[in-house]
């Protein structure tokens, strides 16, 4: 859209089961990364819009918990259809918001249409447990009940993946529940609940609501409120996590990352190369599983060049170019910050072996764009090492051996992925047995997994106790009901039971 010519869209919110357009006064731009072009404004709700979200999701609860589950099944079944039926649509709409290329929007909607897949399986995720005779003639037994108004905060980076990593499977469980997501991607979001309600999900179960850390606030702390689900950085988690607990919600809270991929010299170097470039600059490096740092163990240290002319042979573009490798950066903030970093590594004695500082794409001078960037010699005090940078930049590392790669990834705060490439299942087993990061992957850089296990990132990168989606999931949008029966069929003797002792 051209915004001289007209004015840009304003983004509707998804309230009392009807999209509407706010009465703010406060509007965010929604840019083109490429352009700067503005193509939508999203409001910053107001106090009396947040209200009505809650109330209409706390009135909603009295009635859905009590849907039966597999009538909430059949919904995600025709949810899952329907997403795919415009998977398509949706990778392009992503894809114009965030910059990234076609194909890897497609991969941000099918991991998200996986999720919704995993929530059709509800009715068994539901099982509770039984014993018989716990005592004479007593039975006791669990039930898997939903908690009431949950929420979700979504970051710019997955805007579909995220948001269906977790309002599917909490209203699946019998929930409902608010989105607040992103104010620099809106429109996926909110194409993602208008085909919610397509596919027959009663229109007040899902509320979407916008805005920045007010709005949030608002839901951290509202008592109606029962759990919260937050994807972004280490410091916004903390505060996620502490202000939620603090008001006695639920909280899974995953934070920023740090993640290694440990390079042992017997293993396949053409694979190696392949991997740890579209791992570390796919998607321009705005991933919470980038690969960040290489850690090349003994001899592997002489593959640095191969990693290098790799590197530099892959160029960004456009989301509509067939041969651009990633697109811009979310924003002009986020390209000044990596570019911050790049020139602290440097002058922290890092060496520059590839910079991207200054890249250009044809035709975009005002596109986000920073160019695939390799350091080398990079030591733990350093800036570029400590720090999630966030954009498409490759540390490498050098150590003598397995073991020392090992203690040098444990002593970083962070835990959320990392990899090892062997050709020994010797070394990657102690690798996965010894290292402290909650998610490995043996000959595969990325490893994130499927959604019938959980997202189960350590340590600095996730706040509470039960992670995204999987059966972790399912318990933390769940509380577990526990009953004990006896029933009398024969005359009771008479006097008091003064014992808690079944018998």
């Amino acid at each position: 859209m051209n915004a001289q010519s007209r004015q840009p869209v304003r983004v509707a919110q998804l309230i009392a089961g009807e999209f509407q357009q706010s009465q703010s006064q406060q509007w965010i731009d929604v840019t083109d990364p490429a352009t700067q072009a503005v193509i939508a404004q999203v409001p910053c709700a107001t106090p009396e819009e947040m209200t009505a979200a809650i109330e209409s999701a706390k009135a909603a609860f009295k009635t859905w918990r009590d849907t039966p589950v597999p009538t909430r099944a059949r919904v995600m079944l025709k949810y899952q259809e329907l997403l795919k039926k415009h998977h398509d649509e949706l990778a392009e709409l992503l894809a114009k918001e965030t910059g990234k290329t076609f194909e890897d929007a497609k991969g941000d909607v099918w991991r998200g249409i996986e999720v919704v897949e995993h929530a059709a399986n509800i009715p068994s995720l539901l099982m509770g447990e039984t014993v018989e005779n716990v005592a004479t003639a007593i039975d006791t037994y669990s039930l898997t009940q939903p908690l009431g108004v949950c929420v979700g905060i979504t970051p710019f980076n997955f805007p579909a993946m995220i948001p269906l990593w977790m309002f599917p499977l909490a209203i699946a469980c019998g929930n409902t529940f608010i989105l607040k997501p992103s104010e620099q991607d809106p429109l996926t979001p909110m194409r993602l609940a208008e085909l919610f309600l397509e596919a027959g999900a009663p229109r007040n179960v899902l509320q979407v609501v916008h805005g920045r850390k007010e709005q949030v606030d608002v839901l951290l702390t509202h008592p109606d409120i029962k759990a919260i689900s937050f994807v972004g950085s280490v410091p916004v988690g903390q505060y996620i996590y502490q202000t939620g607990t603090a008001h006695m919600k639920r909280v899974q809270a995953f934070a920023g990352a740090k993640n290694h991929m440990v390079v042992m010299p017997d293993a396949n170097k053409q694979a190696v190369i392949n991997n740890i470039v579209g791992a570390s600059v796919g998607a321009a490096g705005q991933r919470c599983m980038a690969i960040s740092v290489a850690v090349l163990v003994g001899d592997a240290k002489n593959w640095i060049d191969d990693i290098k002319n790799t590197l530099a042979s892959v160029r960004p573009g456009v989301w509509n170019d067939s041969k651009a490798a990633y697109g811009p950066l979310i924003s002009p903030q986020a390209r000044n910050r990596v570019l911050k970093l790049i020139e602290q590594g440097k002058a922290e004695g890092a060496t520059c072996l590839l910079d991207g500082s200054h890249c250009v794409v044809e035709g975009y001078p005002d596109g986000n764009w920073v160019g695939p960037t390799l350091f080398a010699d990079v030591t733990p005090e350093m800036s570029i090492y400590r720090e999630e940078i966030f954009g498409p930049v490759l540390c490498i590392v050098t150590v003598d051996s397995l073991e020392e790669a090992i203690a040098f990834i444990n002593e970083h705060p962070c835990g959320n992925g990392t990899s090892i490439f062997t050709a020994s299942g010797a070394a990657a087993r102690k690798y996965q047995h010894e290292i402290e990061v909650g998610q490995v992957g043996i000959n595969v850089p990325i490893p994130v997994p499927l959604p019938f296990f959980s997202f189960t990132g350590w340590k600095a990168s996730f706040y509470g106790d039960q992670h995204a989606y999987g059966k972790q999931a399912v318990r933390f949008y769940t509380e577990t009901k526990t009953v004990t029966a006896r029933w009398f069929d024969s005359d009771i003797p008479a006097g008091p039971n003064m014992t808690i002792h079944l018998k």
